[in-house]
């Protein structure tokens, strides 16, 4: 394929890199508002509601909920003080410490969180994992490689596509 039309200019390999760039960003849109559609709840909201859910019995607070969905205490408390307000989730201060504060979800916000949709990522990383060593390897090259040529390198991003990892730094991933 050549690398650019001569009478236009244009590189039709660069038109096609953009349209599969947008199409990602389509649809983890579409799939965002689908989610919070399904659930009355923003992706952020659904995401802190699952780790409380999740980590209750290990003494869910304001920071190891931020930890799990990679956000500020302060982003998380404001989300909080939302699933609050619809009944979803109680705050209480422990008995020894009155400073620490335990997230608890109520009736409504356990029925909720039996019933919350999956994550396009859960799916994803399932068709991820099924792909060769090399192949994810060769995809995250390509991907981190975009992302330089966007100027996105150096932006913070939380790896809900790798559920349960806590990925400080991207070069640390292994392949199996």
């Amino acid at each position: 394929m050549q690398q650019h039309d001569p009478e236009t200019g244009k590189d039709p390999i660069a038109d096609q890199v953009l349209r599969e760039i947008r199409r990602m960003v389509r649809r983890v849109s579409q799939h965002s508002k689908h989610l919070s559609r399904e659930s009355g709840l923003t992706v952020p909201q659904l995401l802190c509601l699952k780790v409380i859910g999740q980590i209750e019995e290990q003494e869910a607070t304001i920071t190891t909920v931020g930890r799990q969905v990679q956000l500020s205490a302060a982003t998380v408390s404001r989300i909080i003080d939302r699933l609050e307000t619809a009944g979803l989730v109680r705050r209480e201060r422990t008995a020894d410490d009155r400073r620490k504060v335990l997230l608890t979800l109520t009736a409504a916000g356990y029925e909720r969180y039996q019933t919350l949709p999956a994550p396009m990522q859960d799916e994803f990383v399932i068709r991820l994992q099924a792909l060769s060593g090399e192949e994810r390897r060769l995809l995250l090259e390509s991907l981190r490689r975009v992302n330089q040529l966007m100027d996105a390198g150096k932006l913070d991003a939380a790896p809900h596509l790798v559920p349960g990892a806590d990925i400080k730094d991207p070069e640390d991933v292994e392949f199996a």
